[in-house]
């Protein structure tokens, strides 16, 4: 929400970590990354700006796979009320906000929403999307798109909510429905003959999930502890719900992974009167809600004077079988507690599984995951509960161009009884705390955290940070007032089967400086041949087609860049290593998010996110009211399908 009274959704400006000033300082002047070897650190550590052309010697994943390469008309950047999308591409809407995902579902009434009529409708603010195909007949395809819904814009979705006031009056069935609109989708979707994409509201594998009518369990080393008992579950092994759903990922065995991220901004009360004041103040629980106050208001469990540990029950990543609708998710807590932007996944070569995640806030950390057992594809059963067990470790980015994992482990100091941890159980559940003492690298917002499918180098975008001075920067964050943000490059090392990602240590490169080339005071680092619509400001989510290509989204270049949000695209190898290009722009106030790729690279979805989340903007009166534009209905987010017209792969 806005100083000024008004609605707008901020959080991710929220700074909880007071131990940000612990960074490596001065060590700008080591000769520590690969760049930095070829000479340029002059350029690094100096005012202007450095683009770089790629390396000569090595060939591209597209040339790899004996394909064109990125060929099409760039996107001519802009600012517009409606999508737009390169020249010989067409996008259309596959689902939003409000659709009926069941044959017996009520289609939307924006005039009498209810929690009963939205968990048979299509959520809002979709986020992460997942593609899963099933078995096809003819010509038609068919599959799974899983989809989060992080929050809700309430000043769009209901009339008459303009101020903090209007929220702290609203109506419990109104509260009700806002809960319904968020969480996490199922549907079945097709593709006719003539390349459109289709929802099935017959399909049998359609599903909502919601905090408000969802049980789930707890399982891994919180499951059971005190801390995660509330006066509605005394045994801590059962929640009501899934908040806040960011990023995600879909494991080796074929279950969803979504990621629980502004937990916090949903509970109301003062931290210092629980028992959990130092906890709470850490992820940032405390005062009224940011989100809603209502809800506590209605729902005595987000009342955190009230229920001192169900903020604890939030901030994992939960997990669910999307080919079983009556499966129950259950919350990971192995995993450690944060706010999780994604869930990015390697088989590693002895079989083990590693997931990488960033935890999506100023000056916060970047960790990894990685099971105690292999994958076993012959026995699926046997890895139903493979994340239960596993190291979970936090990166500590070093002025050599390394990258060191520090095991969370329970007993190996200082994580013991003299800092106030007394089992695995306290250190998951203070993971942040944790990573405080053993001296984590704090970043500028850790956002998505990818593995490349074709090189197995990690890339980690660090969407920005305005806050971090000059005396804080460092190594991996070498810019102060980073408003543009960046993306960096982990390379494990190699063992005999390939890639070790369960390695201690990595070396680490920057990717990507994002900011204008041709402004000198962004200190941008991009391929030297950028053009002006394709530099990056703000990158936010991320995902690779099969050929390796890296498609990035942004958040925030409305502001920085004076543009619509915008799905980019690069080469991470060759001569157009990092060289982004514009392919696609959501409408105006809309942010984009949860790019995904058909395995046959013909189609593109993405979610268009709080279309007219703009200042002064409100149901009565959207800045746009996309999809529809219809006088009758506020704007909707949807997620967008982007194909070729003569159905060629997207991007060529």
């Amino acid at each position: 929400m806005a100083e000024d009274g008004s609605l707008c959704y901020f959080e991710e400006d929220a700074v909880s970590n007071p131990t940000n000033g612990r960074v490596f300082r001065d060590v700008l002047s080591a000769a520590m990354t690969r760049r930095e070897s070829l000479g340029r650190l002059a350029a690094w550590v100096g005012a202007t700006t450095l683009c770089l052309g790629g390396s000569p010697g090595s060939s591209s994943a597209a040339n790899a796979f004996g394909q064109p390469g990125l060929t099409f008309p760039e996107l001519q950047r802009g600012l517009n009320e409606t999508a737009r999308v390169a020249d010989g591409y067409r996008w259309q809407v596959l689902a939003a906000w409000g659709d009926p995902i069941f044959n017996n579902a009520p289609g939307l009434n924006v005039w009498q929403q209810s929690g009963e009529s939205q968990l048979g409708q299509f959520g809002y603010n979709c986020d992460f999307i997942a593609f899963l195909p099933l078995a096809s007949r003819g010509r038609v395809e068919r599959g799974l798109l899983c989809v989060n819904h992080e929050y809700a814009n309430t000043n769009l979705m209901f009339p008459g909510l303009k101020t903090r006031d209007d929220l702290a009056s609203m109506p419990r069935h109104l509260v009700e429905a806002e809960m319904a609109a968020i969480g996490h989708s199922v549907i079945e979707i097709e593709r006719r003959p003539g390349g459109d994409w289709k929802l099935n509201q017959q399909g049998k594998l359609n599903r909502r999930i919601s905090p408000l009518a969802t049980p789930m369990h707890v399982s891994g080393p919180a499951a059971g502890h005190a801390r995660l008992t509330t006066s509605a579950d005394s045994t801590g092994r059962h929640v009501l719900g899934t908040l806040n759903n960011c990023g995600g990922g879909v494991t080796p065995w074929g279950t969803m992974l979504i990621c629980e991220e502004n937990f916090n901004a949903v509970f109301s009360g003062a931290a210092d009167a629980t028992p959990e004041a130092r906890n709470h103040k850490r992820y940032g629980v405390d005062g009224p809600s940011r989100f809603n106050p209502a809800w506590a208001t209605h729902f005595p469990r987000f009342n955190i004077e009230r229920e001192p540990n169900e903020p604890n029950r939030f901030g994992w990543v939960v997990e669910f079988d999307p080919h079983d609708p009556g499966s129950v998710p259950v919350k990971r807590t192995a995993l450690g507690r944060m706010k999780h932007e994604g869930a990015g996944i390697v088989t590693n070569h002895d079989g083990r599984v590693v997931i990488y995640c960033g935890d999506d806030e100023r000056f916060e950390y970047v960790y990894r995951f990685v099971t105690l057992r292999p994958f076993d594809a012959s026995q699926p059963e046997a890895n139903r509960n493979l994340l239960d067990e596993g190291t979970l470790s936090v990166a500590r980015f070093d002025e050599d161009g390394s990258v060191t994992w520090l095991p969370l482990v329970y007993g190996q100091a200082p994580l013991n009884s003299a800092n106030g941890f007394e089992s695995q159980a306290d250190v998951v559940i203070e993971a942040r705390r944790a990573a405080d003492l053993l001296g984590a690298t704090p970043m500028d917002r850790p956002e998505d955290v990818e593995p490349s499918p074709v090189n197995g180098r990690i890339y980690i975008i660090l969407s920005n940070n305005s806050k971090r001075p000059q005396n804080q920067v460092d190594a991996a964050n070498p810019r102060a007032n980073n408003v543009h943000g960046h993306v960096l490059e982990l390379t494990p090392p190699h063992a005999a089967g390939g890639l070790d990602h369960t390695a201690d240590r990595f070396e680490w490169d920057v990717f990507l400086r994002a900011g204008n080339p041709e402004n000198a005071a962004d200190q941008a680092e991009c391929h030297k041949d950028v053009s002006q619509s394709g530099w990056v400001s703000c990158p936010d989510n991320g995902a690779f087609d099969s050929r390796g290509r890296f498609w990035m989204t942004t958040d925030g270049a409305s502001e920085t860049a004076g543009t619509a949000e915008g799905l980019f695209v690069c080469e991470v190898d060759g001569v157009d290593r990092a060289r982004t290009r514009l392919f696609f722009q959501g409408p105006r106030g809309s942010e984009l998010t949860g790019v995904c790729i058909t395995p046959d690279d013909r189609s593109l979805f993405v979610s268009v996110q709080h279309p007219g989340e703009e200042e002064g903007s409100d149901f009565a009166s959207p800045s746009t009211r996309w999809p529809d534009f219809d006088p009758q209905r506020p704007p909707r987010p949807a997620v967008v399908v982007v194909s070729h017209r003569d159905g060629s792969p997207v991007g060529s």
